[in-house]
């Protein structure tokens, strides 16, 4: 079971989606370290508006790592355009979503395009075990 972790780059989430990869991997799970490995992180960008060519070649990126994963896990912790629309993209695709979502969500769209809600690590860690052994 291939895991793509989701999440606000631009919006100062980098190092949540840094750690859970770290999580993650110690657990043992095949995580795409889409950003970080592959020289994807754009935090210290603070404008795109004009670099469009550089946000076509993040998104097709970021969609061709969608296509390849089994399941998204998406960071609730902060608002993001691009992952909003990873998710919408793994749902048409009828990949698993998963939200992880410590604090409140003020919203239904998440709620709606994902296919599990966590509040803790220990249940994602859980739901990921449960989820891969259909994978074997």
């Amino acid at each position: 079971m291939k895991i793509m972790i989701c999440g606000s780059i631009g919006y100062g989430g980098i190092e949540e989606i840094k750690q859970l990869y770290s999580v993650l991997d110690d657990e043992g799970f095949t995580v795409f370290n889409h950003i970080i490995s592959e020289n994807m992180d754009y935090s210290h960008i603070k404008d795109f508006r004009y670099q469009k060519e550089l946000a076509a070649k993040i998104i097709a990126h970021d969609l061709e790592h969608v296509k390849k994963a089994d399941v998204l896990v998406v960071l609730a912790n902060k608002p993001s355009y691009g992952t909003a629309m990873e998710m919408f993209f793994a749902s048409q695709l009828g990949k698993k979503v998963i939200l992880f979502a410590k604090n409140p969500i003020p919203t239904p769209w998440p709620i709606d395009f994902s296919d599990y809600v966590v509040t803790s690590q220990q249940a994602l860690l859980k739901l990921l075990s449960e989820i891969n052994c259909k994978f074997s």
